[in-house]
């Protein structure tokens, strides 16, 4: 039985990012995983790494050392048969949460070596879901797509094939009255929120029903 780490990187439960990540651990499960969800927000104070490089000595080769509310996040990673990230976009760019996770989880396995640029020797599925009040048209204008896909990369190079789902022009909040937001057509956010993210929703549930099977 195949086991997935499915990790929310965003403060709001019950809303975009948290729903996709969700349905795409149910996917996982509806081909016989287990699956264990986390969200980066609800553990013990963490950190980003903190450039002891103890990961690249004999002793520790591959595995960071820093203990804090992160550490045990990584040794599941560390075990698990796949992993699903979803994040949302803040200032064109993915959260301080999804960074620090990143950082610790991809830089313990970079070798500095010229015959081996990383030594992860358990690669794995990844997914990847990014989220952002932006439309997708503006991806390209403001940066996004360059962003997604070197995260993708460098997700490939180190960690294993990965796929990735968007879902742009979100619905932020439900009373959009509350605000003074002049951008946004509440009724579009909203009509988009009853028509195109289920569709979202339903690719995610079947990009982690198709992680089991690889």
């Amino acid at each position: 039985m195949k086991n997935i780490v499915a990790i929310s990187a965003s403060p709001r439960s019950g809303w975009n990012t948290d729903l996709l990540v969700r349905e795409a651990a149910a996917g996982a499960q509806s081909r016989g995983a287990e699956t264990e969800i986390i969200s980066l927000y609800r553990l013990d104070k963490y950190t980003g790494c903190v450039s002891c490089f103890a990961c690249k000595t004999p002793e520790h080769r591959g595995v960071c050392v820093y203990k804090d509310g992160l550490a045990p996040v990584l040794e599941k990673i560390r075990r698990a048969d796949g992993l699903i990230i979803g994040t949302p976009n803040y200032l064109g760019q993915a959260t301080a949460a999804f960074r620090a996770l990143y950082e610790r989880l991809v830089f313990q396995y970079i070798t500095y070596r010229k015959d081996a640029v990383s030594c992860n020797e358990h690669m794995m599925p990844v997914l990847l879901i990014f989220t952002s009040n932006a439309p997708k048209e503006l991806y390209p204008k403001v940066g996004y797509d360059k962003m997604i896909d070197d995260y993708k990369g460098t997700f490939e190079l180190i960690m294993g094939p990965t796929n990735v789902i968007i879902s742009a022009d979100t619905l932020q909040v439900n009373n959009y009255e509350k605000y003074d937001w002049t951008m946004f057509d509440p009724e579009e956010k909203k009509a988009r929120r009853e028509t195109v993210f289920p569709k979202e929703l339903e690719a995610a549930f079947r990009a982690g029903a198709e992680m089991c099977r690889q």
